[in-house]
């Protein structure tokens, strides 16, 4: 924690604007974060050092891999604020989800399904990183439809739309908001993704940033986002999870 705590000792950390992160696998045991309560109370204190006071947790929704559902998710984040509590760790915990589009998640659409969100009626989805779902448009037009904003996870991961700029814009102009993930500004995934995120900075297309954190080592490295170039770019007044 003595490199967390150096680096809120200078400038850019200890302006840091996000306190609250809407995407991340801190519930435990129900997809690839997490898999034991006893890491995801690891987890909260890293994100209180690291100045965060809410969490959104948001698990994959998977049909063939994580077959989650509002009730399971609910008893986690129930289970795992009652432990904060008890350890007097100062975490307010929310929950939503992350939604793979799949047949399961058109279904859930068109049988009118209500579907976890965060801040009202955002709804966080993901696709493939290879190819482009043929039905991303479609799928969509029935989130706004229904009264839904899609907010579109980690656009800068999809390799798809690493070589294809215009496609990224065609999709920010539907009203689909993005949610870039912070470890893409220091290339934590590939050079391409950190180009593509520095790339959506500069246009101003993007709503939220998230931590996407899966474990212990992706909240170490999030100090280190806060020293780049790409993190000093950013539009404050544009990010919707942050506090100004």
């Amino acid at each position: 924690m003595s490199f967390i705590k150096n680096i809120f000792s200078k400038k850019v950390g200890s302006q840091n604007p996000l306190k609250w992160d809407m995407h991340n696998h801190l519930l435990f045991g129900i997809d690839d974060g997490s898999d034991s309560i006893e890491y995801s109370v690891e987890m909260a204190k890293m994100y209180v050092s690291l100045g965060y006071s809410k969490i959104t947790s948001t698990p994959h929704i998977i049909s063939d891999f994580y077959p989650n559902t509002g009730p399971i998710i609910q008893e986690k984040r129930d289970a795992l604020q009652n432990e904060l509590d008890n350890q007097n760790i100062p975490l307010t915990l929310d929950y939503a989800a992350e939604y793979y589009i799949d047949d399961s998640f058109v279904k859930k659409i068109k049988e009118k399904e209500p579907l976890l969100t965060f801040e009202g009626n955002h709804v966080l989805i993901e696709t493939g990183f290879l190819n482009i779902p043929k039905n991303l448009h479609e799928v969509i037009f029935e989130l706004q439809s229904s009264g839904y904003v899609p907010v579109l996870a980690h656009p800068e991961r999809y390799t798809f739309f690493q070589s294809d700029y215009s496609e990224v814009e065609r999709i920010f102009n539907t009203g689909v908001k993005f949610q870039i993930n912070l470890l893409a500004l220091i290339g934590y995934y590939s050079p391409m993704g950190k180009k593509l995120a520095d790339w959506l900075i500069a246009k101003n297309y993007y709503h939220f940033l998230g931590t996407d954190a899966h474990s212990t080592k992706h909240l170490n490295l999030v100090p280190k986002v806060w020293q780049t170039k790409s993190f000093s770019k950013i539009d404050w007044a544009r990010v919707e999870n942050a506090t100004i």
